[in-house]
């Protein structure tokens, strides 16, 4: 029998690796890859990308006037010298996320955007290659609607824990979301002393209402799961039309031959009863739905915390790099 990886695209899903190191990604095959700042961190740590690093702070040194300047310039060539490294061993698309400072201020996270399709363009990568990663608040959201919209650049929203996100953001054209499956577990669990089995994990559960209210209302924007706990919890989503898995799971679910069968269909969420929400031009609504879930507004938070801290520790870094 093949492998509990190969099954699981053979249910439709396309697999994604949860990385910034070349060698996982190159093993698992995946047909895209997404990195965050923390995953950056860490493989900047690894003596393998030494090389990536100093041509980062060797551009980094040419541009702005200040240090603070010249080390924010080091970071976007960083995260595009991380993403075109992958591009080379990958057929599609490197989500590049926008820091997660900038996740309240709509305007300067289309500039930042603006700015790391520049880079990229610069070293000879298309944006149909590239995935603009930006936080799933209500400016981050209207962000990404000025991004598709007006520029053509393809948005990953990320950080997202309510179908009130997810509806926004398909409203706005977004190409992906990324619902934080494992996070949700974790405030489950914290919040109500227990365990959940695959079936009744809440963040499987969310994820599979929002894929039934996309395909019910046919909205065109891709659901892929990411932020695992374990296996089951992304067996329970195969057929989700995308999902994003760590190396150490990738690894379990290609030394597994464990049956993979489809749990989510298209053609059947089409038939459900799902009413139809509108949020995109309804701020007050939105926040105030999204507010009434206090898992998704605490985890928010917590992402946009984690990611900006260690974007901060990155920066601190390529500092030192830069003063030396």
């Amino acid at each position: 029998m093949s492998s509990s990886l190969e099954q699981l695209k053979a249910t439709g899903t396309t697999v994604v690796c949860d990385s910034g190191d070349f060698a996982t990604i190159g093993k698992y095959k995946p047909q895209d890859a997404t990195t965050n700042p923390s995953l950056i961190l860490a493989a900047s740590k690894k003596a393998e990308y030494a090389a990536l690093i100093d041509a980062a702070v060797a551009f980094g040194k040419t541009q702005g006037k200040t240090v603070d300047e010249q080390v924010d310039a080091t970071l976007d060539r960083l995260l595009v010298e991380f993403g075109k490294e992958i591009l080379k061993i990958i057929p599609g698309k490197v989500s590049t996320e926008v820091d997660a400072k900038l996740s309240f201020d709509t305007k300067a996270t289309v500039d930042k955007a603006l700015s790391i399709i520049k880079l990229y363009a610069d070293n000879g990568i298309s944006k149909d290659r590239i995935l603009i990663k930006i936080a799933s608040t209500w400016e981050g959201i209207q962000a990404a609607h000025i991004l598709q919209s007006q520029h053509g650049i393809n948005c990953n929203l990320t950080l997202l824990f309510s179908i009130v996100q997810a509806i926004a953001a398909a409203e706005a054209g977004a190409f992906l979301i990324s619902p934080f499956v494992g996070r949700i577990l974790d405030w489950y669990k914290a919040a109500h002393k227990r365990d959940y089995t695959a079936e009744e994990d809440p963040g499987v559960k969310s994820v599979q209402a929002i894929f039934n209210y996309y395909k019910k209302h046919g909205y065109n924007t891709i659901v892929m799961g990411a932020s695992f706990r374990n296996t089951g919890e992304i067996t329970e989503l195969a057929g989700c039309d995308y999902l994003t898995i760590s190396p150490n799971l990738l690894e379990d679910l290609y030394n597994s031959t464990a049956a993979v069968p489809k749990k989510l269909d298209s053609a059947s969420a089409a038939t459900l009863d799902i009413p139809k929400r509108n949020y995109l031009k309804h701020e007050a609504a939105f926040r105030f739905d999204f507010n009434e879930e206090a898992m998704a507004v605490e985890k928010l938070r917590e992402g946009i915390s984690k990611f900006a801290a260690d974007a901060e520790t990155l920066k601190g870094l390529l500092k030192a790099k830069i003063q030396a």
